[in-house]
């Protein structure tokens, strides 16, 4: 088979966007990091001023709505404003949840598993994507589907009582959110998400429902 030469000019432009996907990729974990950061600091305070549950179900419906709001300003400077401002409210939505996993015997032991498990799952798959940089982009039209059966099952679990339907919703969720996390990384290694701000809400819902899920599963398991 014929190799075609390579250019000056492809060369370069091959480069340009080695170094375009790098600074996304920079400015996408160093954001992560501080709305994580941000996060963490607002289900504090959420927990200190002991939210209830309803509280925290209207803050998960106005974070939705800011999600919006972050996707229409994300090519702005205010998109770095929505991200924060959504990231703060699902991290005080979040406060309720942990406060009622604090209040099982070993309530802050399993808060710390899932979070410990939340970090090696993450960490793990995206140094995998990373290392290989294996394309994942096949999965997308399963994550979809997946995504679609679990708020239908969600949604139900509202009106009917299912005998470990509860469990294995959130078990399904963590192999989707860790699907996700492949396909997401590998998007920006492959240039699918050039921008940084769109990229790390997605990488953020990941995470958050990955945690949750753990959190869910590990208390399912103590009661």
């Amino acid at each position: 088979m014929e190799r075609k030469p390579v250019t000056l000019a492809s060369a370069v432009a091959q480069s340009g966007t080695g170094i375009e996907i790098n600074k996304v990729l920079r400015n996408t974990y160093m954001l992560l990091g501080m709305t994580l950061l941000f996060s963490a600091v607002t289900a504090a305070a959420s927990m200190a001023m002991n939210l209830s549950y309803m509280t925290g179900l209207v803050l998960t419906l106005v974070g939705f709505g800011l999600l919006f709001v972050v996707h229409k300003t994300a090519e702005s400077a205010n998109g770095i404003l929505s991200i924060f401002a959504f990231t703060g409210v699902m991290g005080a939505a979040l406060g309720p949840i942990l406060n009622h996993y604090l209040g099982f015997a070993n309530g802050p032991s399993l808060i710390m598993q899932a979070l410990g498990g939340t970090a090696i799952v993450f960490f793990s798959l995206s140094a995998y994507v990373l290392t290989t940089r294996k394309d994942f982009s096949f999965m997308g039209g399963f994550l979809m589907v997946g995504l679609v059966v679990a708020m239908v099952a969600g949604i139900a679990m509202m009106f009917f009582s299912i005998p470990g339907g509860q469990l294995a919703l959130s078990a399904g969720i963590v192999v989707l959110m860790s699907g996700l996390i492949l396909f997401d990384t590998s998007r920006i290694i492959h240039g699918g998400e050039t921008n940084y701000i769109r990229a790390t809400v997605s990488l953020y819902l990941n995470i958050y429902n990955l945690f949750t899920a753990l959190l869910h599963l590990l208390g399912a398991a103590d009661d």
